[in-house]
């Protein structure tokens, strides 16, 4: 069997080491030993006969992270000892382990030596440092992966709150004593509405995370009749949040190709956005202006407005911005609905002023 280039550079190691004779210390360890802590002195460079040794390091005394595993004819310790710095990692014997230590003179000098072996050890290095460098880019992207589902699980209960304590209420209504048949039936109404939300809401939350979408079946709907009960429900919702909505004029009685429930959707997302950003209350202004080719759509909010630095990135998904709730995908999920309809959504924000978010829709003859 032909032997791999790390084990006959281990061979080789071993080989010089033994021609040291008696330069060569022989050092045995037993399990859980720590045969050096990070920031000890860089003093030697062992290399393993039997046993294993972990390497680890970590923030903190109780929070190390196992580096490597150090087993029969490989080495350890030779980075403090090129460099002269302390100890980054510490090791431990995991079992009754045999060691060879050269200390940094006897190592320095065998490399003068074994001019050969000097370039092999510094590959190995090399090696070792684009693995350890591999590990830390797997760990890191593990972690972003794992924080961004706690994001997308704060945005799913964010954005369910609302709906639940309407059908809390609801219920509560259509529960009491002496609750007429059309409060009943109203309370209904309303829960089966809020039921249909949030399942709209999680179908959202499902297409924005799928590499393609395919585009909605879009029916030729009458904008205002849509607009009127949604504007109510709206208004409803804010108020609880001490946010005025504001119609300076009435939706346009115009037909557009439209999903209803997306669009119910598009118009939530962006009113609950300036909700959470107007925190002490504050109004949203709903204009509509219509065309021959175009309807436009704005929702002005009288929040702080939006900070330079982050308009360029404002649509992109898992740009939150800062914000202690969401992952940032409410205005992805806008932007991906009104594109869905053929239209197109920007932002526009004066210093000093609030956000408005315009919507431009083109109208089907």
């Amino acid at each position: 069997m032909t032997s791999s280039p790390k084990d006959q550079a281990h061979g080789r190691l071993g080989d010089e080491l033994t021609s040291l004779g008696a330069k060569s210390d022989r050092r045995t360890f037993q399990p859980g030993q720590v045969i050096f802590s990070a920031g000890d002195a860089g003093d030697g460079f062992y290399v393993v006969e039997s046993g294993s040794v972990r390497i680890s390091a970590g923030p903190g005394p109780h929070e190390p992270r196992v580096l490597a595993t150090i087993g029969p004819g490989d080495f350890f310790g030779e980075m403090a000892v090129i460099d002269a710095s302390p100890r980054s990692a510490t090791a431990t014997a995991e079992t009754t382990t045999t060691a060879l230590f050269l200390d940094r003179a006897q190592l320095l000098r065998l490399f003068e030596l074994r001019p050969p072996l000097a370039l092999t050890l510094t590959r190995e290095f090399s090696l070792r440092m684009r693995a350890l460098n591999q590990k830390y880019v797997d760990d890191m992207i593990h972690a972003e992966t794992l924080s961004a589902i706690g994001r997308f699980a704060g945005t799913i209960v964010h954005d369910f709150k609302n709906p639940l304590t309407v059908i809390s209420m609801a219920t509560e209504l259509a529960c009491f004593d002496h609750a007429t048949p059309e409060l009943r039936q109203q309370a209904k109404t309303r829960v089966l509405h809020q039921v249909e939300r949030m399942t709209n809401m999680l179908q959202e939350l499902i297409d924005v995370t799928k590499p393609t979408s395919q585009r909605p079946a879009l029916e030729l709907q009458p904008f205002a009749t849509v607009m009127t009960p949604l504007i109510q429900e709206l208004t409803e919702e804010m108020a609880d949040r001490r946010v005025t909505v504001v119609v300076p004029s009435p939706p346009p009685a115009v037909m557009l190709p439209l999903d209803p429930q997306r669009w119910s959707r598009l118009l939530y997302n962006l009113c609950n956005n300036a909700a959470d950003e107007m925190k002490d209350g504050g109004t949203i202004f709903l204009r509509f202006v219509a065309s021959e080719t175009i309807l436009r759509i704005e929702v002005e909010d009288t929040g702080g407005g939006i900070a330079p630095e982050i308009a360029r990135t404002l649509f992109q998904p898992f740009a939150t911005h800062g914000k202690a709730t969401g992952t940032g995908l409410g205005l992805s999920i806008c932007k991906r609905i009104v594109e869905d309809h053929g239209g197109q959504i920007h932002a526009e924000s004066a210093p000093g002023r609030g956000a408005t978010f315009v919507i431009t829709l083109p109208r089907n003859k």
